[in-house]
């Protein structure tokens, strides 16, 4: 049809975007209530647009040694082969095993909220994760490795001037592969992801921020494959305790 336009509808993606973001920026007075209409507003454009294999809640993620992590923002888990998420009250948890990607998502980045989002990512990272192998028609594969899990960082606005320049370089620098952000999205400024050739990461700026960045974690996450077979029995130890 000749009125359709792709440009228009990936443009009107971001602005909507953009736009949910900045009025829960001007109408809620309060910081919590201010990050938790944020939360919302990310949630709800990864669990319209991701792949349905993959889901996308505020969560605990935990292990079947007992260990929790930190409450994590946006978490990105499977939700085809992942054999349960537990849900209570308002509460998600989700094993270690199945998770993707785990986002911080605030109003505004600076260095505090990138040293917090570290400490999320490394707090699900260093969890213990199991892996089976895979029984198939001609006998057995190994244990699939565990899949990296990507680390990111989501706000509308950024307290940096220029918003993405070398103090946000800086913040994000150092540490390792437990507490490193790979992927990121200020909405009303630009993207970022992490560079492993140089060990930095690649600002892009302007554009469509929104659109361009769920279109970049798409393929980040198909790039990651599937999740390992999780070894349930570990998990099924703990009725006995």
């Amino acid at each position: 049809m000749k009125n359709w336009s792709l440009p228009q509808l990936l443009s009107g993606l971001h602005e909507d975007i953009q736009q949910k973001l900045e009025t829960c920026r001007r109408s809620f007075a309060h910081p919590g209530t201010k990050g938790d209409a944020s939360e919302r507003v990310w949630l709800e454009l990864l669990q319209t647009y991701l792949p349905q294999r993959y889901q996308a809640d505020t969560a605990f993620i935990v292990d079947s040694q007992g260990n929790f992590s930190e409450q994590i923002d946006v978490a990105i888990f499977d939700r085809q082969y992942s054999p349960f998420i537990f849900r209570y009250q308002g509460q998600t948890i989700v094993p270690a095993e199945s998770v993707y990607a785990v986002f911080e998502a605030k109003q505004a980045i600076n260095a505090s909220l990138v040293e917090y989002a570290r400490k999320k990512a490394e707090s699900v990272r260093k969890l213990h994760r199991t892996s089976l192998p895979i029984p198939h028609a001609g006998g057995t594969y190994p244990p699939k490795p565990a899949i990296p899990i990507i680390g990111g960082i989501l706000t509308f606005e950024s307290d940096w001037s220029p918003p993405m320049g070398d103090p946000l370089q800086k913040s994000l620098g150092g540490g390792n592969e437990l507490d490193r952000l790979e992927l990121g999205c200020v909405a009303a400024h630009g993207y970022l992801q992490y560079n492993s050739s140089t060990g930095k990461h690649d600002v892009s700026l302007g554009g469509k921020p929104a659109t361009a960045f769920l279109f970049k974690l798409i393929s980040q996450l198909q790039f990651s494959g599937t999740v390992p077979m999780i070894d349930i029995q570990a998990y099924a130890n703990w009725l006995t305790k």
